[in-house]
């Protein structure tokens, strides 16, 4: 079968797509993640995970508990508060009594009981306290139950996909202080959950730990959980004791993770706290492989290893933090294909998409257990690569990173058409239809509406090419590799001519989206032209050009810069990619207009999306949200099922702040340059913490005064170096 012309591969709706029956935003939760673990629950820490519910606590793509909520005397708690730690490490709910009777019959009148619920996750264990407080003058005698259930759903069933069969669930293990609930696959694993308590329950079953409290006049009661998913063996301690012990552990970890980074403050509270959270957001997201640190992509749907977004969130945050950007590498280049393989669509050179470890991908019910559907990820893997170079100054990793480096630029020569563009088209039927970021099945269309077939060669994929070919130039300049850093260099002019040549339209005054497979343009006016700029591939006329279009009224909210005109035959502000508002993509947008010295409409992308941060929960941006107009008074409108946290998302606001300032390193030279810097309207002060080059570190204070802008040192540890440039 020819998959280049085969109908049958031609997009189609997207069969992997999250299938919304309730909003995200109807049902307000809470997360929390650790690794390859991570908790969706309601603001009481309730798990009722039912139709439509992303409740329940996952472990490596499966829900290993569905079902934990607590009642007292026999009803459920009135919720008081719920917080999220600024460090985003523990959930802690306070909880009070409804109107019932107590164990002895007596009248337990409203608000005399307080719980505070406090929990977070480590090493693969939900740990929770149940503090438990009597206000009243009286001794009271109260039934505290625990229920709880484990579905062991895929998480593509919580997506919303329908399997004709499931695995099998095994009679519950009981012992005296706790429950092991299993499952056995359809692949042959076997699934399990653990959970144990201290002190042991008065009734324990397979559904159900009951707790009766003797609570003297003010008097007090702790109860601790844990629940282990997947455990081999017995706990090693009591759930009291494991409780203070993996929290001093997880709080310690953290406090590495920050230290090694740069830090954003201000005077301003709103943002300073937005900027916190952004950073913590993405603190609690990464991952520590063997390989180093790696951010998982969002929560709850994507809350593992992409490729993509990824490489995206490490440019993002280079800045910052560039042992991230190291993680990335190192993890990408260990899991780089070697063998072709039309089920995962991996061939010699080509970067991971996707991994997954639940049961439907083990068993090939979706394609996504190691998946290599990307057209961008490898060029945005050369890129990195060559952007670490540029900020660390690190030879030596470039020089074992560079036969992945020549393996990937091998595999975008080879998968290059006639005209040097790379395009894709998806090598099997349950493979991803689209795959550029715009992954969805409607992303490419023409400007009737037509969906683009195949081979598709998107504009901004091409801009990635060019800009990998000159990284790797400089990589190779650097190594010194005789003859290659010309030889890329020709490459990427060749590229680059043929691009303007084909892509530009006059009618739109801008790119076309992409070809298609007949070599037609899509003539729509989109926001991935905006990405071009960050690879510099576009003339200094075209690049404003570009920036015209998208800060006019059609694309830009207020709020960001939409997907799609508002003109466009498949506009909609409610889809997921055909006019919703991306941070990520704003970001590297404001990344492109930084690089042609669009400091003016850097600052205005900033301001929106900073604004629409205030009016989300915990400050923090989502993965996407809708693209309305932004009106006086109202929020930005929210998407039903976007991921929150996302990792570029998280990374967004960092990224803006690097744009605003010019801001570049020169590890040479040991100097930190700020290029043309700019506040946005809404800051006076900021203050960037702790930059690094090498082990030597300064802290920077930027301010706006009459007018103009100035840089000072505050700080400086070793030999380094600080340069403005106008």
């Amino acid at each position: 079968m020819n998959v280049l012309t085969d109908p049958a591969f031609e997009p189609s709706p997207e069969p992997f797509s999250v299938s919304a029956t309730v909003s995200l935003q109807e049902r307000r939760y809470r997360t929390l993640k650790s690794g390859d673990m991570f908790g969706v629950f309601d603001y009481g820490g309730d798990l009722l995970a039912g139709p439509g519910s992303t409740n329940g606590l996952y472990h490596c793509d499966t829900r290993h508990l569905s079902r934990f909520d607590l009642t007292l005397g026999g009803a459920r708690p009135l919720l008081l508060s719920s917080t999220i730690a600024d460090d985003n490490l523990m959930l802690t709910s306070d909880l009070s009594n409804a109107s019932a009777s107590d164990l002895a019959d007596a009248v337990l009148d409203q608000g005399v009981i307080h719980v505070q619920r406090s929990r977070f996750l480590w090493n693969g264990a939900c740990l929770e306290r149940l503090l438990v407080r009597n206000f009243s003058n009286s001794p009271r005698y109260l039934r505290l139950e625990l229920h709880f259930d484990a579905d062991f759903a895929d998480l593509f069933e919580v997506r919303g996909m329908r399997r004709e069969r499931r695995g099998v669930r095994l009679p519950a293990a009981i012992g005296a202080d706790g429950v092991t609930l299993s499952y056995i696959g359809r692949d042959d694993r076997v699934r399990a959950t653990r959970l144990c308590f201290d002190p042991a329950p008065a009734v324990l079953t397979s559904g159900r730990a009951a707790f009766d409290l003797e609570l003297a006049p003010h008097g007090r009661a702790g109860i601790f959980a844990e629940i282990q998913c997947a455990p081999d063996g017995e706990p090693e301690r009591a759930p009291r004791l494991a409780f203070f012990a993996a929290y001093v552990r997880a709080k310690r970890q953290l406090r590495a993770g920050a230290a090694r980074r740069a830090a954003i403050s201000s005077r301003n509270e709103a943002f300073h706290e937005a900027a916190r959270r952004a950073a913590r957001d993405l603190g609690m997201l990464v991952t520590e492989k063997p390989t180093g640190p790696y951010p998982y992509a969002g929560i709850p749907w994507f809350s593992t290893a992409f490729g993509r977004d990824a490489l995206i969130t490490a440019l993002e945050v280079l800045w910052l933090d560039p042992a991230l950007a190291r993680g990335v590498l190192c993890y990408l280049a260990q899991e780089q294909a070697t063998e072709p393989d039309a089920a995962s669509e991996a061939e010699p050179g080509k970067i991971l998409h996707e991994v997954r470890g639940g049961e439907m991908a083990q068993l090939g019910e979706v394609p996504f257990r190691r998946y290599y559907g990307s057209v961008d990820a490898t060029p945005l893997f050369v890129m990195l690569a060559g952007a670490y170079l540029e900020r660390t100054g690190d030879l030596e990793f470039a020089r074992r990173l560079w036969p992945h480096v020549e393996a990937a630029l091998g595999w975008i020569d080879r998968r290059a058409d006639a005209d040097g563009f790379l395009t894709y088209h998806r090598m099997t039927e349950k493979g991803l239809a689209n795959q550029g970021w715009k992954d969805s099945y409607d992303a490419v269309s023409h400007a009737d509406g037509s969906l683009a077939r195949g081979p598709i060669a998107l504009c901004e994929v091409q801009g990635y090419v060019y800009a990998a070919r000159l990284a790797a130039a400089s990589l190779a300049r650097h190594l010194r590799l005789s003859g290659r850093p010309a030889a890329l260099q020709a490459q990427a002019e060749r590229l680059r001519q043929a691009f303007e040549a084909r892509f530009w339209c006059p009618r739109l005054d801008t790119y076309v989206l992409a070809l298609d497979g007949e070599g037609r343009g899509c003539e729509v006016r989109s926001s991935n032209p905006g990405q071009l700029l960050m690879t510099g591939l576009p003339g200094a006329e075209r690049a404003a050009a570009v920036v015209r279009g998208l800060m006019s009224p059609r694309f830009f909210t207020g709020w960001g810069v939409r997907t799609l005109a508002a003109d466009e035959a498949r506009y909609n502000p409610m889809s997921y990619h055909n006019g919703s508002v991306w941070p990520h993509d704003n970001a590297l947008l404001a990344m492109g207009m930084a690089r042609y010295g669009m400091r003016a409409e850097t600052a205005r992308l900033f301001e929106g999306m900073h604004a629409g941060s205030l009016e989300f929960d915990l400050r923090r941006l989502p993965e996407l949200f809708c693209g309305f107009r932004r009106r006086p008074g109202q929020a930005p409108t929210s998407y039903p099922v976007a991921c929150s946290p996302q990792a570029w998302s998280a990374a967004a606001l960092p990224a803006l702040v690097q744009a605003c300032l010019g801001l570049g390193f020169d590890p040479a030279a040991r100097t930190v340059r700020l290029v043309q810097p700019t506040l946005p309207g809404f800051l006076n002060r900021l203050t960037l913490r702790n930059l690094s080059l090498g082990d030597a570190r300064v802290t920077v204070l930027v301010s706006r005064r009459q007018g103009e802008v100035s840089v000072s040192v505050v700080e400086r540890h070793g030999s380094i170096q600080v340069a403005t440039a106008s």
